[in-house]
């Protein structure tokens, strides 16, 4: 399935854990199972805009967009991570709105029947989304995921929570776990804000991808062939690596140009995905990118 697909799902299934989630809270009164349905109500926005940031994001280069628009898909997490942020904010002033003022739940039983049933379907599209993440190196889908994620394991307290109130009577666990929803809600945002900035700023790959694209460089080192300046970034679901490549200058361009394309495709079949920009640089002839007239 596409991401786009999964996306589209996501929406679905975030209106139907919002009705769920909703009733639930309408019949016990239950501050947490509030808390739970405001934060349904940010999985559909977040799943709203990741859905427009990846049809963007496969638009092919134009001339405004020369690299494509693969970057937008970082919009959607940040965007994502401010929403929870918010979410979170909300569920915290409720929550101690309720502390001060305990209020007795109603009918809990349905109200957990419910939480269940919405957690269950939160927790199988999350399971299938982050495989499909890694599938498709897609931030928006990888976002959209964790943040359902984190509703299930919400889902969860709340439900722990509900029972430990009708054991031991006890009002006030219901306004106290769903100030601890709120920090570990609010953790999660900061942790997409943070990824989305990192992409935003042409983060490197990963280590174990630099690893083996320098595996693969050595395999062509030898006494006329040598790399330096080799730079990784990504960008969306795009991995790419720049450098530099010397050989003897008596070589000609036809000669360089095959074993360029040899490197080229070995680094493609070593990572998949990845685009690779090789300069031709004679042995005497080095580059000096931190020259002070070259930052001027």
């Amino acid at each position: 399935m596409q991401a786009r697909a999964y996306l589209k799902l996501s929406v679905a299934v975030a209106l139907v854990t919002i009705a769920l989630k909703t009733a639930a809270w309408w019949f016990t009164d239950a501050v947490s199972l509030l808390s739970d349905a405001l934060e349904s109500l940010v999985n559909l926005a977040g799943a709203v805009f990741a859905l427009t940031m990846v049809t963007l994001a496969a638009q092919p280069p134009d001339e405004e967009h020369p690299y494509g628009h693969h970057k937008a898909e970082y919009f959607s997490g940040g965007f994502e991570g401010l929403l929870i942020l918010a979410a979170a904010l909300g569920i915290a002033g409720a929550a101690l709105h309720r502390l001060w003022a305990p209020q007795p739940l109603e009918q809990v039983g349905l109200g957990l029947v419910l939480a269940v049933v919405s957690s269950a379907l939160n927790g199988a599209l999350a399971w299938g989304m982050l495989k499909a993440s890694k599938e498709h190196r897609s931030m928006a889908l990888e976002a959209d995921a964790r943040h359902l994620m984190t509703d299930v394991w919400t889902s969860a307290g709340v439900v722990v929570g509900l029972v430990a109130v009708q054991a031991t009577g006890w009002l006030w666990l219901d306004a106290g776990i769903a100030l601890v929803m709120a920090v570990n809600i609010g953790r999660e945002g900061v942790k997409l804000i943070r990824a989305a900035v990192d992409g935003l700023m042409d983060r490197a790959l990963e280590p174990e991808l630099c690893e083996q694209i320098d595996a693969t460089l050595a395999g062509f080192v030898h006494g006329t062939v040598r790399f330096d300046h080799v730079h990784t970034r990504r960008a969306g679901s795009r991995r790419y690596v720049d450098l530099h490549m010397h050989m003897p200058a008596s070589w000609s361009l036809g000669r360089a140009a095959a074993i360029r394309t040899s490197v080229e495709q070995a680094l493609m079949a070593a990572v998949p995905g990845l685009r690779a920009s090789i300069q031709l640089l004679p042995f005497d002839v080095e580059a000096h990118f931190d020259d002070p007239k070259d930052l001027a």
